[in-house]
């Protein structure tokens, strides 16, 4: 009996510890945590550093995409140096208010090169409601769309304005690709172009007489020219030298020529490249005209000679015919060239001045006479 009481003791004294250790009596001690907020088990839990990290990859992905723009970098950087609940509102909210923001301004941006048509779609949209999808559909498909409906518009104006090189090379690009278009536009019109062009030039240089031009198009056709400098050439510097030889012209013209002539081409030469043009075909002309007018006219008023210049070579010294050979003042033969009056008594001054010379002549011869009678008297 007192061999049984103390086994029991025994094992009474060796389970309390452990019993009184798992109790609730000792859960709640002084120190121990509250309920619900156990201490956790021996085996760690990883879900909370796990999203962190895949929401950090997840970001870095999206700053890393073409479409980001420098304010979704930023605002990505942020969001990760700020921690696990930055990141995941970056993911869930600011990440789409500004992908929204940079589809606009991207979209916005297109209207730099855009043709007619895609600049109608670009407004359209931004004036209406639309979402991120609609964006983004607009700018990864609509946009192409839009582009290559105003390509063909273009390729066909092209091709009823171009050389036959243009419409054969644009017809091809019609009836190809979107991409066969947009290239034909870049580059493929411009060589088409360049073939049209040198035609052009070798046309110019065999209807053109000037010498300064027709050198620099041989000059050029034997070089190897861009097809910017044959549009160049054609645009712009066969103009500048056809004023050149269009100056020589007109000094060639005006060199020993009338007076009308000579005004015109001067005043041309002092003018515009236009008044040249103008005065080599048709100006020049206009004065000619007038010059050989003025001589004609010279011509008609210079008086013919007549029966009063028929008298006034036989030696008479009056009458209309001496009046007409200038401003020539009649004067009397033999005398200092003070002209006779005219008294109105015709030729009776002449007969009287006659008479008195014949009697002085009279009286010398007798009283000569007289002197010889004298002296054969005294002998």
């Amino acid at each position: 009996m007192k061999f049984s009481r103390i086994a029991a003791a025994v094992t009474t004294a060796a389970l309390a510890p452990a019993v009184l250790i798992a109790s609730p009596a000792f859960a709640d001690g002084p120190g121990a945590p509250d309920a619900g907020h156990q201490p956790a088990t021996t085996t760690p839990d990883q879900s909370v550093p796990d999203q962190a990290e895949e929401d950090r990859k997840t970001i870095l992905a999206i700053i890393a995409h073409p479409m980001a723009s420098e304010y979704m970098k930023e605002a990505g950087h942020k969001a990760i140096a700020d921690g696990p609940q930055a990141m995941r509102k970056f993911i869930e909210v600011d990440q789409h208010k500004i992908r929204l923001d940079d589809y606009r301004i991207a979209i916005s941006r297109l209207t730099a090169d855009a043709g007619p048509g895609l600049k109608e779609g670009i407004n359209k949209l931004l004036s209406g409601k639309h979402d991120i999808d609609m964006l983004r559909h607009f700018y990864e498909v609509t946009q192409y769309e839009l582009r290559d409906d105003d390509n063909r518009v273009e390729i066909s104006r092209l091709i009823g304005t171009g050389g036959p090189a243009v419409k054969e090379a644009g017809k091809k690009a019609l009836k190809g690709t979107p991409a066969d278009r947009a290239q034909f536009l870049k580059t493929g019109r411009f060589l088409a172009q360049a073939s049209d062009d040198r035609v052009e030039l070798s046309r110019i240089d065999e209807s053109w007489d000037g010498p300064i031009l027709s050198e620099a198009i041989g000059k050029l056709l034997n070089g190897s020219p861009t097809p910017a400098e044959l549009r160049h050439f054609l645009e712009v510097t066969q103009y500048e030298l056809r004023d050149q030889d269009n100056r020589v012209a007109i000094a060639k013209i005006i060199d020993g020529g009338g007076p009308e002539l000579v005004k015109a081409g001067r005043a041309a030469l002092a003018g515009t490249a236009a008044d040249r043009t103008e005065f080599l075909k048709t100006g020049q002309h206009e004065a000619r005209a007038k010059d050989q007018a003025a001589k004609d006219k010279a011509a008609k008023d210079k008086p013919t000679p007549g029966k009063d210049g028929q008298d006034q070579g036989n030696g008479s010294g009056t009458g209309s015919g001496a009046a007409a050979t200038g401003n020539t003042a009649t004067t009397a033969q033999g005398h200092t060239g003070a002209p006779l009056a005219t008294t109105g008594a015709g030729d009776g001054t002449t007969l009287i001045a006659g008479g008195a010379g014949t009697a002085l002549v009279a009286g010398a011869g007798l009283l000569l006479a007289a002197r010889m009678r004298r002296a054969g008297a005294q002998r």
